[in-house]
Order: C-alpha cells, then sequence, then structure tokens
C-alpha cells in the first residue's frame, strides 16, 4: 500500500497526545467529541484515522501495557485492520503473511509474545458457560455491526428508502437489518419513526414472551424504552407501565415512543427499586414483568472497548448486589402463575446465572428457561435472558 510516512508519524502523535488526556472520566466518545473541538486543525481524514488508532488500541484491554504505545498500537492495527500504514511504518516485517483470518494473527502474535488473550478481556474466568472464550474475546478486535428494528408493517419501505439512498444492508431476519456502522440515520427524515436502532441480540430478548388481549405488563428498569418499543411493536394489544430512576430518562422514552407513533397509553413511573416501593406501587399487580438489569455491560464491550481496561471485580459485585434487590423489590407485584424476563447485556456468571439461582432458591420463582444469546458469531452483542414463573 501507499502511504505518506510523515503524515503517518503525526497522526500517530496525535493519537498519543489524544489518549494522553483520557483518564476514563467519562466515555471516550463524549472525550474524544471534546478533544476535536479543542483541536479544530486536524482534519476530518486525521480524526478519523486518530479515532480508528484510539479504539483499536483500546480493544486490547490490558494486554501489552508493558509495551511502548507505538507498539501497542501497531498491535491493535495488525489485528483489528486489513491494512494498515502504521504496521508497513513500524513493523514491515509483518505485512505479506498471507493471514486468512483473526484465528492465524492471534497465533501470529501469541508466537512473539505469548498468551494475551485472557489479558484483554477482563475478569475473563468468570464468563457464563456456553460461551467460548477464545472466540468471544477475539470478537473484541472486529468492531460490531449497526442493527436496526423495523416497525412490523413498514419493512419494504424502509428498505425501500436505505436503497434509494444507497445505503447496504443485510438483512439478519424478517425485521432486522445490519448495517456498517457510521451512517447518519438521523438524515433519514422519510422513514423516521418507522425503525429503531437495537442490536440483533437485544431484539431476540423477549422471544420467550407470549401475552393475552389486555394484559398488564410492567417494564420495570426501561430505561430509553427499547425493551417497551420492541414489547409493544410484538404485542400492540397490552398495557404497559415504564419505570425507571430518574426522570431524564422517562422523558428520553417519552421522546422515543413519540417518534416511534406510539399512540397508545401507556403509564410511567419514577421508581428507585434499589430500595422497597411500597409507598408508590401500592396494589399495583401485573400479569408479565420484564427487568432489563442495570449491568456491567460486558457484552456490549465491543462497541465501548475503553471498558476492557477500566472495569474491575468491585464493580462486578456492586451490579450483581443491585441486581439481586431490584428483582426482590419488584417480584411482589407480579400475579400468581405469571411470568418475569429477566435480561442483562452481560456475560457474566454472576450477573447472569448466580442472579437466576438467587431468583429461585430465595424468591422462590420456577426457572422455565435461560439462554445466553451470543452474538459473536454474527459482529452483534451478547446477552442473557431468563423466564420465571411466580408460583
Amino acid at each position: 500500500m501507499e502511504y505518506n510516512n510523515k503524515r503517518v508519524h503525526q497522526q500517530v502523535r496525535n493519537f498519543e497526545r489524544t489518549l494522553d488526556g483520557y483518564h476514563f472520566q467519562e466515555p471516550f466518545s463524549r472525550y474524544l467529541t471534546q478533544f476535536y473541538k479543542n483541536n479544530k486543525q486536524m482534519g476530518s481524514s486525521d480524526r478519523r484515522m486518530n479515532s480508528r488508532y484510539c479504539y483499536n488500541v483500546f480493544r486490547l484491554g490490558r494486554a501489552f501495557e508493558e509495551l511502548a504505545l507505538t507498539e501497542r498500537l501497531a498491535i491493535a492495527e495488525f489485528l483489528c485492520e486489513g491494512e494498515s500504514a502504521v504496521v508497513h511504518e513500524f513493523k514491515p516485517e509483518w505485512i505479506n503473511k498471507n493471514f486468512t483470518n483473526l484465528g492465524d494473527k492471534n497465533d501470529f502474535i501469541k508466537s512473539l509474545y505469548g498468551d494475551f488473550l485472557d489479558k484483554v478481556f477482563p475478569l475473563a474466568d468468570h464468563l457464563s458457560s456456553g460461551i467460548a472464550k477464545e472466540e468471544f474475546i477475539s470478537s473484541h478486535f472486529v468492531q460490531p455491526d449497526l442493527f436496526i428494528r423495523l416497525k412490523r408493517g413498514s419493512e419494504a419501505t424502509v428498505k425501500q428508502e436505505l436503497e434509494q439512498q444507497g445505503i447496504a444492508f443485510v438483512e439478519a431476519g424478517p425485521q432486522t437489518l445490519a448495517l456498517s456502522n457510521g451512517i447518519n440515520l438521523q438524515a433519514l427524515k422519510k422513514i423516521q419513526g418507522l425503525f429503531e436502532v437495537q442490536d440483533y441480540s437485544s431484539q431476540q430478548s423477549l422471544n420467550a414472551i407470549q401475552t393475552k388481549a389486555n394484559e398488564t405488563w410492567w417494564d420495570a428498569c426501561a430505561a430509553s424504552g427499547g425493551k417497551s418499543l420492541l414489547l409493544l411493536d410484538k404485542f400492540p394489544h397490552i398495557n404497559l407501565l415504564v419505570s425507571d430512576v430518574r426522570s431524564s430518562i422517562l422523558r428520553n422514552l417519552d421522546e422515543r415512543f413519540d417518534i416511534a407513533g406510539i399512540k397508545k397509553p401507556f403509564r410511567k413511573k419514577i421508581l428507585d427499586l434499589n430500595n422497597p416501593v411500597d409507598h408508590i406501587m401500592a396494589n399495583e399487580r401485573f400479569d408479565g414483568l420484564i427487568i432489563d438489569a442495570p449491568c456491567s455491560g460486558s457484552g456490549t464491550w465491543g462497541r465501548t472497548p475503553e471498558m476492557l481496561s477500566k472495569f474491575r471485580m468491585e464493580e462486578l459485585e456492586k451490579f450483581a448486589n443491585l441486581q439481586k434487590r431490584i428483582v426482590k423489590h419488584a417480584v411482589p407485584y407480579l400475579k400468581s402463575g405469571k411470568s418475569l424476563i429477566y435480561i442483562t447485556c452481560s456475560v457474566y456468571k454472576e450477573e447472569n446465572e448466580e442472579v437466576v439461582s438467587y431468583i429461585e432458591n430465595e424468591l422462590n420463582l420456577k426457572l422455565e428457561s435461560m439462554t445466553s444469546i451470543l452474538g459473536y458469531d454474527r459482529k452483534a452483542d451478547s446477552m442473557f435472558t431468563a423466564k420465571f414463573i411466580k408460583p
């Protein structure tokens, strides 16, 4: 490949300066936006390359921390990209190896530096059962796709508009499209409200649900409303309560519901399920309960790879304890014989199987099914879901 070596060295200096100012106090994407505002001399192509270099190094997690940053960058570019000027400039002996897959690249780096994958993903020995460890960890060297869920009945309209705009997509399911990252979906004004940005695995998380007309359901940790919108698209005949801990979250949910054209009234409450909520919930009872629990988000770190370097055991323990308290304080409002759907976007057993065991043994609900939704073979997130019946 042809490249300007002086420009490559300048881009590497930009990259080093960018990472030097980041201290994990905020999401890297937010930090990067401010960094570019403060460095307006950087052109668009330099910004794109700088972002690529930063995120690729984050994909190494805590592996190779003892090496110089430039060498870490060369390793990251080698593993994450098909071609890289950095590799040509700093590791020319690595080019023309004719590796056909990521596994071959991993083996090559391992032959030079020793085992490294366990250092990429934090607490790798805590993964849920059923996760292929090496395949899952290696998937973090590949940026996940952008997935959208098409509103029922709008599939043809959305696909036609994407085709007219020259936006390539792959049909991952009847209502699911996979697109390349970086597409400005907000510019597609004609089809706003006809699709939702939602990961492939997230779209599968409610597959165990069946409802009847006019049942009452509670999305107890609704956040921005992704699961509620999915639920209402599948079962528009239900009555829904959404709740979360902050009013600002529910305001965002209102805006999202409005764009999606949700006309049927739904109720909402500000609830902190970290504590008992008897004084607010009173005699409320529900035919179905969804708890998309606050969690580590470890199944989504392919999208926020800075978390690979940041996350620690004490945070995992904090999330697991919070999840148990939330379920404990929500279950009393579920009717006997009805379903609890427990969901995380975590791959850790402490947040998944161990919480399931707590719900079974301490809260006395009957486990009906338990599934890890593995996305690493399709450039998607990985999630976990379990369905319980309350006696």
